[in-house]
């Protein structure tokens, strides 16, 4: 069994990974619905709750149904970062997770983010700075270093757990690489086999099918896999990685039905949380993860993303139902 502090995230946890302008509770909703054990909110800026910023404030909403769910928080500032996780800990999360991974120029500009791998006494400092504030289990997600000459993921694992976090994500990827190329868990698998890390160590990058999420299983003996853009538009990956987990079956994939009641749970959820007009104009990005796949979609893709009420929208996932209902329609 898996634990984060007195979490109990079951034998092999899979984590839906924090994704700026993608994991807010619409999304995270529909993720839960097929099996993500383990949610967090999008990064939010310690600067920006403490001057009470709208959409920093916004993004510390937690639901019931999506526990357990961790609420991330990022920055390069001991006492900002202090006072964030104390802000946190009044919404009564789960878990509160430091993010010292996020590649975006934005971020690392500002000190915070995958800059803080540049230096490991600061990230340090950060860290305890965050479980001093904190009743709740604090967790980090990092990247292996900031450049290829500087992959010190191995001593930031011990000394970030000398300082008491209680779970550590980690991307195979630097910094300098951003997204590109293919995720290296080697080292993932030599933090996990030190003798003297105790706490669970969670992979991520490049999980995205039942078979992968079990080979790196086997091979790195991680405790967990995080999953982030595999999910995007594609909740069941959840689903199809637990059933391959549990059989060694590929299950088959979701059917036009669940593709669009997925789609429409996600937008109403949307609308729901943000107001009709924004809700619709934020999951424009989205329609194309759902209908990725089908022959000749571009023309309804197109109708969905100029579309600017519901019952529209609804008419256009309509004539999709009865378009693709013929399985021979469904694979471009």
């Amino acid at each position: 069994m898996v634990k984060i502090g007195n979490i109990e995230l079951g034998n092999f946890p899979l984590l839906l990974a924090p994704m700026e302008d993608v994991s807010d509770p619409p999304f995270r909703a529909v993720c839960k619905e097929y099996g993500a054990d383990l949610m967090y909110t999008e990064f939010i800026s310690s600067e920006g709750l403490i001057r009470d910023a709208i959409k920093s404030r916004q993004k510390l909403d937690i639901f019931d149904y999506e526990r357990p769910v961790g609420i991330q928080i990022f920055g390069g500032d001991e006492e900002a970062m202090s006072l964030a996780a104390k802000i946190v800990d009044t919404t009564n999360p789960d878990l509160v997770d430091i993010n010292f991974g996020c590649p975006v120029k934005k971020v690392v500009c500002k000190g915070a983010g995958a800059a803080v791998l540049k230096d490991i006494d600061l990230m340090v400092r950060l860290t305890k700075a965050v479980v001093n504030a904190t009743k709740l289990p604090v967790t980090v997600k990092t990247r292996l270093g900031w450049d290829h000459d500087n992959r010190n993921i191995e001593e930031v694992a011990e000394r970030l757990q000398d300082v008491g976090i209680q779970a550590l994500s980690i991307h195979g990827r630097t910094r300098v690489q951003m997204y590109k190329g293919e995720a290296d868990w080697t080292l993932i698998g030599k933090v996990k086999e030190n003798p003297r890390i105790h706490i669970p160590i969670f992979g991520n990058g490049d999980i995205d099918s039942g078979a992968k999420a079990l080979e790196y299983k086997n091979r790195y003996g991680v405790d967990g896999v995080m999953i982030g853009r595999a999910a995007i538009g594609y909740p069941w990956i959840f689903r199809e990685i637990k059933h391959y987990l549990a059989t060694g079956e590929q299950l088959a994939p979701p059917t036009i039905d669940e593709r669009i009641d997925a789609c429409m749970k996600h937008l109403n959820g949307s609308i729901k949380w943000k107001g009709e007009k924004l809700g619709i104009l934020e999951m424009r990005m989205h329609y194309g993860n759902y209908l990725k796949g089908l022959s000749h979609i571009k023309e309804y893709r197109m109708k969905l993303v100029t579309a600017d009420n519901v019952t529209a929208i609804t008419e256009i996932f309509e004539e999709i139902r009865q378009r693709y209902s013929n399985p021979e329609l469904m694979i471009a």
